[in-house]
C-alpha cells in the first residue's frame, strides 16, 4: 500500500514510483524526482530501483534502473551528473567546462547552468534538496551523521550564494531519511555532537522514551539515544539564513516497502536516487 506523505506528490509511471515536492510545482522548467525503491529491475535486497553499483548489485541492472528513472521524468542518463558520497562536506559547482557523469569525491552539487541534472543516492542518509527560482540556482547534498556533524547543509548553501543566490530566496528541502524515531546511536555520535553541534542534547531522545528529550546530564553520560538529523540540517540552513525550509517527516527505517534503509535492512540494501535540474528555456 502506497504511503501519503507531507509535502509530497505521488507520481507513478507504468510500476515506477517517485515523488515531487509541493514546493517546487509552481516552476515548470525545474525537473525533479525522490525516486523509491519500486519500478525498477535489479533482484533482491537491492529490489528494485537500484541506483548504486556499489553496494553489490548488477551493475548493468543498475545502468537499466537509472536510465528507466530519467526516461520516467523526461530526460536522458547522460544528462545526469553524480559523485563519489564520502560523508565529508565538499560541494562540487558544475559547469559546462567541468561536467562529467561522475565528479570526484564529493557530498553536494551545485549548478546554475540548465540541462545538467544532478544526482545522488540515499539510503537513510539526508537528502538536501535546494532551488533558488531568482537566480534559476540548484543544488543537492547528501547528509549522513558525519557531514551533518561538518554541516554540509551550510557548506551547500555557501557554494550557492557563491553562484549569486541570495540565502533568504533558497527554497530547501529536508528529504526522505532516518527519522528520530528509528535512528538510536551511540557514544561517538554523541561525542561528535558535543564538539560540533549547538546545543547538541536537544538533538537527542532518550533511548527508552523516543518523545522525551535527554535532559544535559543525561547526554553528557549517555551511552544511546535517538537523533534528530531532521532538526540538525534545519537548523544549519536556518543559521545560514535560508528562511524557506519545508522538512518532509518521512522516515525510510519506517517506510522500507517504498524506500531503501541501510539500518532497517542491516546494510543489505540499495540505495535510491534523487535528480534535480533545469530545463533550457527556448
Amino acid at each position: 500500500m502506497q504511503a501519503t506523505f507531507h509535502d509530497l506528490y505521488a507520481v507513478r509511471v507504468q510500476n515506477l514510483l517517485f515523488y515531487t515536492l509541493k514546493a517546487f510545482e509552481a516552476y515548470p522548467h525545474l525537473t525533479h524526482a525522490i525516486f523509491t525503491r519500486q519500478g525498477g529491475v535489479s533482484q533482491a535486497p537491492f529490489d528494485s530501483l537500484n541506483f548504486s553499483s556499489t553496494v553489490g548489485d548488477n551493475s548493468q541492472a543498475v545502468e537499466q534502473n537509472i536510465k528507466l528513472a530519467c526516461r520516467a521524468i523526461g530526460i536522458t542518463a547522460p544528462r545526469t551528473v553524480s559523485c563519489y558520497q564520502v560523508h565529508r562536506a565538499d560541494i562540487l559547482t558544475i559547469k559546462r567546462t567541468n561536467q562529467q557523469s561522475v565528479m570526484g569525491q564529493a557530498d553536494g552539487l551545485v549548478t546554475n547552468e540548465p540541462d545538467i541534472y544532478l544526482l545522488m543516492r540515499f539510503a537513510d542518509c539526508t537528502p538536501l534538496i535546494f532551488f533558488d527560482p531568482v537566480s534559476n540556482t540548484i543544488g543537492l547534498a547528501h547528509a549522513g551523521w558525519r557531514g551533518t556533524m561538518q554541516n554540509v547543509a551550510g557548506a551547500a548553501v555557501d557554494a550557492l550564494v557563491k553562484l549569486g543566490c541570495c540565502s533568504a530566496d533558497i527554497l530547501a528541502v529536508i528529504g526522505p531519511s532516518i527519522g528520530p524515531c528509528c535512528y538510536e546511536v551511540g557514544t561517538t555520535v554523541m561525542q561528535t555532537a558535543r564538539q560540533s553541534l549547538s546545543q547538541p542534547e536537544t538533538l537527542f531522545y532518550h533511548p527508552h522514551e523516543k518523545t522525551r528529550l535527554l535532559e544535559k546530564s543525561e547526554f553528557m553520560k549517555g551511552e544511546t539515544a535517538y537523533f534528530n538529523m531532521w532538526e540538525a540540517n534545519r537548523r544549519q540552513l536556518e543559521a545560514k539564513g535560508v528562511r524557506q525550509i519545508r522538512q518532509t517527516s518521512l522516515c525510510t527505517a519506517c517506510h522500507t516497502a517504498e524506500f531503501f534503509s541501510h539500518r532497517a535492512e542491516q546494510g543489505q540494501t540499495g540505495r535510491f536516487g534523487v535528480i534535480i535540474g533545469l530545463k533550457s528555456v527556448v
